[in-house]
């Protein structure tokens, strides 16, 4: 709790507005505001408390018990009054036996029952509610996991567009300047009207797109506010750039590996197999007999503030389930079946969780591709529209030509940063599928 709180503080200190915000800082708010992790946390608290209901079967019961009854009904008089200790020989007449009065019966009762040998039952109910927990800690564990994910994805987001943003305005002011240029020559006598309303038309253009970025910036923003669990209008400096990652150690045979035994859902199926294992034994320790101790405590009496007649008795008792119409053997079968489903469920997810690996192993890889060639593509493009723009003024190139370029360059530079973007969010997306993406990964820096 203490843990809990700390990191709390840490991560509003951290979310105050105008304060720079790291990516690592994201994530580690986000673990501490979004409410997935306060319902993981709640299911794993109620898990635990069935440990604690489960185990209760082995401890003693006591209950107390306050009853009124009123009859005439003869068998009730003549054992009331018995119990009460205000049984007479005036009561052994013929007609008060058969006709008696009306008689009241304030009993207090105290019981106390205890399960000698249960064949198990409870052990194994109790073993149960810990695969139960089990469940629910890998449940929360894949949330965390999955939000560090969204808080990559959805950062790296909000930083593509802010990026995506200053290249729409930086094509803004070349197409302005291009203008400038278009409308020198055509005062020069080297060109017409024609150019500078083309150029005209690739400014429009360009203004619009960074309209479109500006826009597309805000609901990003937003976006990252919702994965950190603020709300949707909360400002950020976003302090880590949108740059090349380490690239990630280890080969996909390696990462293969760590999944098959680090993700939360390889982990959960072994469990359920687990789970499934102990409820068939369960189901057939139910065949097996159980002894248990009871004792009772009683007080009867005519009028509740009188004292009336006191009684206790203990008992032993063997209860043997010899036959019970072949329910039990039917909940076997159904317990081993749920196994076998269990054990074929666990082969399909862990086939699944290797494919998963290779996609993102994929997709990691076709990133890093993708940004080298963007690199050259960006580099090609700017010294194209040097020249062109060289050509372009001393009259050996046509505006088609320098509009065509500008816009090569717009799309190259826009390649590379969704590139870029790409290869950061790939790499978390294969500590994701190989179950170790954490407060601690390098992906976070």
């Amino acid at each position: 709790m203490r843990t809990t709180a700390f990191l709390s503080m840490l991560a509003l200190s951290a979310a105050a507005p105008g304060q720079p915000l790291s990516l690592r800082e994201a994530a580690r708010l986000a673990l501490a505001r979004h409410p997935s992790i306060e319902a993981g946390e709640a299911r794993v608290k109620a898990a635990e408390s069935r440990i604690d209901q489960a185990r209760s079967g082995l401890r003693p019961k006591v209950n107390y018990s306050e009853s009124y009854l009123r009859g005439n009904n003869p068998v009730y008089v003549f054992s009331s009054l018995l119990t009460q200790r205000q049984f007479g020989e005036q009561n052994f007449q013929i007609g008060p036996l058969n006709r008696p009065d009306a008689l009241n019966n304030f009993q207090s009762q105290l019981t106390v029952e205890q399960p000698i040998y249960d064949a198990g039952q409870v052990r194994q109910q109790t073993r149960s509610a810990q695969l139960g927990r089990g469940l629910a800690q890998e449940d929360r564990r894949r949330t965390g996991m999955t939000l560090i994910a969204a808080v990559v994805r959805n950062y790296h987001g909000a930083v593509l567009a802010q990026e995506s943003l200053n290249v729409a305005r930086e094509a803004v002011r070349s197409a302005e300047a291009d203008l400038a240029r278009a409308e020198a020559v055509r005062a020069a006598g080297m060109s017409t009207d024609a150019d500078v309303l083309s150029i005209r038309v690739h400014l429009a253009a360009m203004r619009e797109q960074e309209i479109r970025r500006g826009y597309d910036l805000s609901v990003a923003r937003a976006a990252l506010n919702e994965a950190l669990g603020l709300p949707m209008d909360t400002p950020h400096e976003l302090s880590t750039p949108l740059t090349l990652s380490a690239a990630s150690a280890g080969t996909l045979a390696e990462y293969e590996d760590k999944a098959a035994r680090e993700r939360p859902e390889a982990r959960q199926v072994r469990l359920a197999a687990e789970l499934a294992e102990t409820q068939s034994a369960a189901a057939r320790s139910a065949l097996k007999p159980q002894v248990g101790f009871r004792g009772a405590l009683e007080a009867d009496r005519q009028r509740f503030v009188t004292r009336g007649g006191g009684n206790w008795l203990i008992a032993a008792t063997l209860r043997w389930n010899l036959f019970n119409g072949l329910g039990d053997k039917a909940r076997i079968e159904e317990a081993s079946h749920a196994l076998a489903g269990a054990r074929a469920e666990q082969r399909q997810t862990e086939a699944g969780i290797r494919l998963q690996v290779r996609r993102a192993d994929a997709d990691r890889k076709g990133a890093g591709e993708r940004i080298a060639v963007a690199d050259a593509a960006v580099a090609m493009a700017e010294e194209s529209l040097r020249i062109t723009k060289n050509r372009y003024e001393n009259g050996l190139n046509t505006v088609t030509d320098l509009l065509r370029n500008e816009t090569a360059l717009l799309e190259a530079r826009t390649r590379r940063l969704a590139a870029i973007h790409d290869s950061r969010v790939a790499t978390a997306a294969l500590e994701l599928a190989a179950g170790t993406l954490s407060l601690d990964s390098e992906i976070l820096q």
